[in-house]
């Protein structure tokens, strides 16, 4: 790709070096430094490419598919008037902007996908575009046009072949946030330990018991440190690495759980299964007999937005787990696009509310409204409801008057590893996290129901 051409750039291969305000250098240390600071910290370079632009330019015609860059130009402009924008080709831009900080970097970077959710209105047709990002930023005084251009090219060739955007800080290249490396190292990862599960209970709020665990997967790098999920699910969405690692996590999970039967808990544990697998024959097989030769209480949950993707596949493989007795929970409902029709199709006996409505569920005057009306529409469905993100005893108080079944959450216990767990139940630990609230859960309750 042809290099941006910008007055920020300097030429390639040379430093950016601070001047006055009329433009002359400055040549002593305490100009320089004077500069400096009026600079923007950072600097980012992101190469832009139109995804499946062999496909739109069929459907357009080759005349009107070479002005459509124009148009994603112009959109990405309003949307994002600090940036700078030129074309490189039929099919791609380079986008380069000054920010505050390599977070900020990643932020518009994150901007800028979201400015194509809409579809573009093109001669009348409607057509929903998007893009694949390769960037890198660096601070100011190291960020010359060959590394920034060199950085983004091998960032969007990452960001090919894991179908997923890359955004890079060249001051920190071993940040754990590099998902093309991650994905190299997980194979590995898996192998020698570095992947580990960590439990958070769910707890039934009449009986005060906990009666489940979610199996939350975690990689412990011996570089990078603890690396969350969010750092490399998507990613392993998007390549061949979700199928063993989730395949791995039920083996794992297995293995706890005939543990816990073993100490006397002999709870089911549920396990988060990507939107991907639900249409993937294999991964459906494989852990089928996974669960069956396992001999252990094992479930499964699914985000909803997982079963619009393709819900013929999903709601058919779900009723394969769920014929052979795999409990099966609906997570995060409410934050995607909800839907009655496929919620009524799914085998599920359980809804989790997202935790986006609960953390606010005394301080809004909206959320209790939603909370109440879902756990209405679940029970009306025949599932129980669990209540994520349970932080406050107010919350939880409020959760039992309304009906919720269970909750999970900070409150309760953060996710923990096995061990730990392991004595969180021996020494019913959640029975002193619920003991606050409950005179004011009584209290609430009439009043509740008199309002």
């Amino acid at each position: 790709m042809r290099r941006a051409k910008s007055d920020h750039f300097p030429l390639a291969g040379t430093r950016h070096r601070p001047r006055s305000r009329r433009g002359a250098p400055i040549r002593d240390a305490a100009g320089v430094a004077n500069v400096l600071r009026e600079l923007p910290p950072y600097r980012f370079l992101l190469l832009a490419e139109l995804e499946d632009f062999a496909a739109f330019r069929r459907s357009v015609g080759v005349s009107r598919a070479r002005l459509v860059i124009e148009d994603v130009m112009a959109r990405l402009l309003r949307a994002l008037p600090m940036m700078r924008a030129t074309p490189s080709g039929q099919k791609a831009l380079e986008l380069s902007f000054e920010c505050d900080s390599s977070a900020a970097g990643v932020a518009i970077a994150e901007q800028v996908r979201a400015a194509m959710a809409d579809p573009f209105d093109l001669d009348g047709e409607t057509f929903r575009l998007s893009l694949r990002i390769g960037g890198v930023g660096a601070p100011t005084p190291d960020a010359d046009d060959l590394r920034l251009v060199e950085g983004a090219e091998q960032a969007l060739v990452d960001a090919r072949e894991i179908r997923s955007d890359v955004v890079r800080d060249l001051a920190n290249p071993s940040a754990g946030d590099d998902p093309i490396q991650l994905m190299r190292e997980l194979p590995d990862a898996i192998a020698s330990g570095q992947i580990f599960l960590q439990y958070q209970p769910k707890v039934r709020v009449r009986q005060q018991r906990v009666v489940g665990a979610e199996a939350l997967v975690r990689w412990r790098h011996p570089v990078r440190g603890l690396i969350l999920p969010g750092m490399f699910i998507e990613a392993a969405e998007r390549s061949d690495t979700i199928g063993p690692l989730t395949l791995w996590i039920i083996e794992r999970a297995i293995a706890d759980q005939r543990v816990l039967a073993a100490r006397g808990h002999d709870i089911p544990v549920f396990i988060n299964i990507s939107g991907i697998l639900l249409s993937d024959a294999g991964f459906v097989r494989d852990a089928c007999a996974l669960v069956t030769a396992g001999g252990a209480k094992i479930g499964f949950e699914i985000t909803e937005t997982a079963v619009i993707r393709d819900p013929e596949s999903a709601i058919a493989n779900l009723r394969i787990f769920a014929d052979i007795g795999v409990p099966l929970s609906i997570d995060d409902y409410g934050a995607g696009l909800s839907s009655l029709a496929y919620l009524k199709r799914l085998p599920a006996s359980e809804l989790k509310i997202d935790k986006l409505f609960v953390t606010q569920l005394t301080s809004s005057n909206r959320d209790p409204l939603i909370v109440r009306s879902t756990i209405d529409l679940a029970h009306a469905l025949d599932m129980e409801v669990t209540a994520e993100g349970v932080e406050t005893p107010a919350a939880l108080a409020l959760l039992g008057v309304m009906g919720c079944d269970m909750v999970q959450g900070f409150l309760i216990s953060r996710p923990i590893e096995f061990p730990a767990f392991l004595t969180f139940l021996s020494e019913d630990r959640h029975v002193a996290a619920m003991a606050g609230p409950r005179f004011s859960f009584r209290r609430n309750e009439g009043q509740w129901k008199a309002g």
